[in-house]
């Protein structure tokens, strides 16, 4: 799986370096490629419908729907298609522009993220008609990935499309974690929060889920439509509260918050709601699984490797320090690892916007780490965004290295300055130093790779 653009090896003075390094990124996304991740955990013979542990007697259900959200959703709506064919009655996934798969049941409707936009409704408003249409002796097979929160968006009654839209990007500004933001997202919606499954019972629901979620809650991937809500109302006003955004966003999603965290809007399905009796919620692919792949080839290609955490949150360029430093701890002493070395994380960052640059989390992060290592030519560090786009980029990330900075100042490029404005998509654009993979159809959060060479 090669989706890296050429461009990837032709800049700066490290293009060998580059030509070793890509096996490795491409290993970890093949690994999680969402057609692959489907059939890996579901197949049919005869009428034996097998999908994780559980066997399903397709004789004994009337219609079979698909519904679901995301960014990987178009090509896992492909596998599930491939392997049920006919025996699908109707379905409607929504993905991000540009993310489609060719289906001749399931319709793939594109739609807006990380803002959702109104075909994003349109969309989610056919999936919640397909589950209240569903009823006892049918099923409903969801299928979930990274970006089905946005993709998902379905207000309650009195939230508009643009009171969630100035919400959305209110959350993103201030540095809410994804966990935040979801548990506003599921008490702002229909079929978030376990919602979904409430519409569909007392069909059998069954939810196939790409995690791009640290430590892969699954209350939290895409808001958890087929999930027991852990979140409150208290818990999701809080949030805004704490990020002094209360008087930024609109009034109707403060007062709703305010209302359930008041008792007087009846709370998300939880535990005990009879719907998640006949619910089964599966992770296919997850960051874990991309870093062991890209671990795993890293090995074949006589890197000494370690896997240092999946579990990686905080301020980019905060979080570039540790990584620097442990690019440095290496040369300098051989710590964690002996080189040529291959250190792997995964997580997801977050930026806190203070410029009007352009950029994402992995580019900040590889700017903010281009800065700490500068003139240590043995270091290399890629921050890689797996569903191929990193904010609002056409980019995946970027890569850093010890020259990076000596060539920026080749170009008269202040990387500070690019920092300090939150403009890394530029910074690297001017080195060629972005790295282009175009829509992966996958998503489970980032990877940060450090070598030492």
């Amino acid at each position: 799986m090669n989706l890296f653009d050429s461009r990837f090896l032709k800049s700066g003075v490290t293009k060998e370096r580059r030509e070793k390094l890509l096996p490795i990124l491409s290993a970890a996304l093949a690994a999680v490629d969402p057609v692959a991740a489907v059939k890996r955990h579901m197949s049919l013979v005869g009428d034996e419908l097998r999908i994780g542990e559980r066997i399903y007697d397709l004789g004994q259900y009337r219609d079979i729907y698909v519904i679901g959200g995301g960014k990987a959703g178009g090509s896992m709506a492909k596998a599930t298609e491939e392997i049920l064919d006919d025996r699908l009655t109707a379905g409607v996934i929504n993905t991000k522009y540009g993310y489609l798969a060719k289906t001749e049941i399931v319709r793939v409707n594109e739609a807006g993220h990380p803002i959702p936009d109104a075909a994003a409704v349109q969309g989610a408003k056919e999936m919640a008609g397909l589950a209240a249409r569903a009823s006892d002796g049918d099923l409903v097979i969801c299928l979930i990935s990274g970006g089905g929160s946005a993709l998902m968006t379905l207000p309650v009654e009195g939230i508009t499309l643009a009171d969630i839209e100035v919400l959305t990007a209110s959350l993103l500004r201030c540095g809410a974690t994804i966990n935040e933001i979801n548990a506003i997202r599921k008490h702002l919606s229909q079929i978030k929060g376990g919602n979904l499954s409430r519409l569909a019972y007392p069909a059998e629901v069954v939810s196939l889920i790409l995690s791009d979620v640290v430590g892969n809650p699954l209350d939290v991937i895409a808001s958890g439509p087929t999930v027991p809500d852990s979140s409150s109302y208290a818990q999701a006003y809080d949030v805004i509260e704490r990020y002094g955004i209360l008087h930024e966003v609109p009034s109707s999603v403060v007062e709703h918050l305010r209302t359930g965290k008041e008792g007087i809007v009846p709370e998300t399905p939880k535990d005990d709601d009879a719907a998640f009796a006949k619910t089964y919620n599966l992770i296919i692919a997850s960051n874990e699984v991309a870093a062991q792949a890209a671990m795993a080839k890293a090995q074949e290609i006589s890197f000494n490797t370690v896997l240092l955490s999946t579990f990686v949150e905080g301020e980019a360029r905060e979080v570039a320090h540790v990584f620097s430093a442990i690019a440095k701890e290496i040369a300098h002493s051989g710590h964690p690892v002996s080189r040529p070395a291959c250190v792997v994380t995964g997580g997801e960052t977050t930026v806190t916007i203070r410029g009007e640059g352009k950029g994402g989390r992995n580019q900040e992060l590889a700017l903010a780490a281009a800065i700490q290592i500068d003139g240590l030519d043995e270091a290399t560090i890629i921050a890689l965004a797996t569903d191929g786009t990193d904010g609002p980029t056409d980019a995946a990330g970027a890569i850093a290295d010890g020259s990076t900075l000596i060539r920026a100042r080749d170009k008269d490029l202040s990387a500070s300055d690019y920092l300090a404005n939150n403009d890394s998509y530029h910074f690297f654009e001017a080195l060629g130093d972005l790295i282009i993979t175009g829509p992966t159809n996958t998503n489970v959060n980032d990877l940060t790779f450090v070598f030492v060479f």
